[in-house]
């Protein structure tokens, strides 16, 4: 079902942003409260306010759209979200090992995809009172300010794995400045959608939902994410696990999916 048959996206993000601001709230009655945590598979924490976020995004947003489908980090998958028209890919709260920690860096993040690609998104950082917004073909917004990649300076500012960035070609690299480790993937995206770094690298194995809302953000924002091959992910597929990526804009990101591309060839 296209876009234009269907409920505009600018629409679909009222509902979003909305239903992320309240489970902002709901994260931050936890947050710095010693949350209850367990661990996932033995090394990935969960808390008690994952679980809690993602219970309300569920009622919310599958109340207000009874046919769209689901997928969360939280919730077992139900592979009958392939047959809905547009299915909702959320992350109750990116960036959990922050949360506990009671670090600013997490966020709430919420992304509605149809055919692969993702029509409207938020990021709801409540600890550090800023709000992200895209949707298709109308920009990307933090506390509805326009954002915009980083204009090209003498300077990169780049995140992401070391063996990835020494993949670079010697003269991108010797420009290169190493940004801090960020511990939320989606709001690492943002920051260079908002043009704080200039790009970052995307360890393999990362999920649809740590990107699905932040890639619309940097594709808004004049910037791509692409794999090893130059072709953009897609979301809310039979798998929801991503290759290794690259997050950028201009040719620096052309210089950084042939480093993708050295990388797979070790």
């Amino acid at each position: 079902m296209p876009v234009s048959d269907s409920i505009p996206a600018a629409e679909e993000l009222e509902l979003l942003s909305q239903a992320a601001r309240e489970a902002g709230e709901i994260a931050m009655r936890y947050f710095g409260q010693n949350p209850e945590v367990w661990m996932k598979g033995g090394t990935s924490p969960v808390s008690e306010a994952d679980f809690a976020v993602d219970k309300y995004l569920q009622e919310v947003l599958t109340r207000a759209r009874p046919g769209y489908g689901w997928l969360s980090e939280e919730t077992a998958d139900d592979l009958d979200r392939l047959k809905a028209p547009r299915t909702f890919v959320v992350d109750p709260i990116d960036g959990t090992r922050a949360y506990i920690d009671g670090r600013d860096v997490w966020c709430v993040s919420i992304g509605l995809v149809e055919d692969g690609r993702t029509i409207a998104g938020v990021l709801e950082c409540p600890a550090k009172k800023e709000h992200y917004t895209a949707a298709l073909g109308h920009g990307a917004y933090v506390n509805g300010k326009p954002m915009a990649v980083r204009q090209r300076t003498d300077r990169l500012v780049v995140g992401g794995p070391n063996p990835m960035i020494k993949a670079l070609p010697d003269e991108a690299r010797d420009l290169i400045d190493a940004h801090p480790y960020v511990p939320s993937l989606a709001y690492r995206i943002a920051l260079v959608a908002c043009g704080t770094m200039d790009a970052t690298f995307v360890k393999p194995n990362a999920h649809d939902w740590d990107l699905a809302a932040a890639d619309l953000m940097l594709s808004e924002a004049g910037g791509e994410v692409r794999d090893a091959k130059g072709a953009r992910p897609r979301y809310a597929g039979p798998s929801h696990k991503l290759s290794a990526l690259a997050a950028g804009s201009g040719e620096f990101l052309d210089d950084m999916v042939e480093a993708l591309a050295r990388v797979a060839q070790k």
